[in-house]
């Protein structure tokens, strides 16, 4: 386990790093996102190895997904959240698994087995939770519209993620089928205590010394990790536990103030995050894969910005608003390595496979997270 000095020495080297080469990429007008993940290629084991041991910071990143969940949740209404899933679960379920095949007889036609076919395509059909919500700029009716959009689309993922991983995990269908089952019951029962504790206890406590800020600050940041605890204990993942823990503070008229608050402490275990997925990454493994998965990026980064704009179409959407979903969704998610992770452990996929997910995972992120900053208005854009 590393020592406290070496923390800190890690820290500072990444954040120096990152301040110098977000600098850089600022001055030729990239996105500065890019920038974290070219440093921890840059300066981890696989680069001039600077940085040994990303695993460690990897494990303290995970708290600004955890943060950047718990924040989405305060700015969503629980009544609203229920509509938007309405309108977008049909349309993410179809384009999912439309996603899913695709890769898998791409795979098949480079002559990978059908189970190492199916699994790479049901881990590279989602979208990424953090490119997407960290590019979405909420200061318009528009972009808040696109982001509420965005969030439901994600959080249904998610959802389907979770259950891929069980699926993959029990082996047996009819176990998958019942611990899913369980699953869904257990959401539901943490989403209803949630509510009532938040509703017949956090909400009076904080109503009586609301003008302390700092006690504010503490009750609410406990409260996020408390759920996000709870719901990897019950078998869901910390990012679903911390959204929970979000929307049931939402009701609140705190919302605002906690939301404005944690933003500092998000952006800073973010920038960590991003690093991480740089320096876990290896070129040389990748070599024996690179034709089927340039071919699975390219198709993956035309096809579903495609996919979903008309999608939203037959939904009646507005035209603008279909295409810049579609644009902001066409990268792949980080639970695709997840994924990858749990498949190889258990020997249903081979190393080929799993360096094929995460070299399309981490591609598409790159593409995309460009794409966006290029076309669109972002928090971090040079507009």
């Amino acid at each position: 386990m590393l020592g406290f000095d070496n923390i800190i020495l890690e820290l500072s080297i990444i954040f120096v790093g990152s301040a110098l080469l977000a600098t850089i990429f600022l001055k030729l007008k990239q996105p500065v996102i890019l920038s974290y993940i070219f440093l921890g290629m840059l300066i981890g084991p696989w680069g001039f190895k600077l940085i040994n041991n990303p695993a460690q910071i990897e494990k303290i990143s995970h708290f600004g997904i955890i943060l950047l969940l718990f924040l989405l949740g305060l700015d969503l209404q629980p009544a609203k959240l229920i509509k938007l899933f309405k309108k977008t679960a049909l349309i993410t379920l179809v384009s999912n698994f439309f996603f899913m095949g695709i890769v898998f007889g791409i795979l098949q036609i480079f002559g990978f087995t059908a189970l190492n076919s199916a699994v790479a395509g049901i881990a590279l059909m989602f979208s990424s939770t953090v490119i997407c919500v960290k590019l979405i700029n909420t200061n318009t009716l528009h972009h808040k519209y696109i982001g509420e959009m965005i969030i439901s689309i994600l959080l249904i993922q998610d959802i389907l993620a979770i259950l891929s991983i069980i699926i993959i995990k029990s082996g047996k269908l009819e176990n998958a089928i019942l611990d899913s089952l369980f699953l869904i019951l257990k959401l539901i029962g943490l989403i209803l205590l949630a509510y009532l504790v938040v509703k017949f206890l956090i909400l009076k406590i904080v109503k009586k010394y609301d003008t302390v800020h700092e006690y504010v600050f503490i009750v609410s940041l406990g409260w996020c990790l408390l759920v996000a605890e709870i719901a990897k204990v019950l078998g869901l993942s910390y990012e679903i536990g911390a959204f929970i823990a979000g929307v049931s503070l939402a009701i609140s008229p705190l919302a605002l103030f906690i939301l404005d608050r944690l933003k500092p402490l998000r952006n800073f275990f973010l920038v960590l995050f991003f690093f991480s997925i740089g320096a876990n990454y290896d070129f040389l493994l990748t070599r024996n894969i690179i034709l089927p998965g340039i071919i699975i990026v390219i198709v993956l980064t035309l096809i579903k910005p495609m996919v979903y704009y008309f999608g939203f179409n037959i939904l009646r959407e507005d035209k603008k608003i279909s295409k810049e979903l579609g644009f902001r969704l066409g990268q792949s998610s980080e639970f695709a390595l997840i994924i990858a992770y749990t498949a190889l452990q258990i020997n249903i996929i081979t190393d080929s496979t799993s360096y094929l997910i995460q070299f399309v995972t981490i591609t598409t992120f790159i593409i995309s997270t460009f794409i966006v900053m290029k076309k669109y208005k972002t928090p971090i854009s040079l507009k």
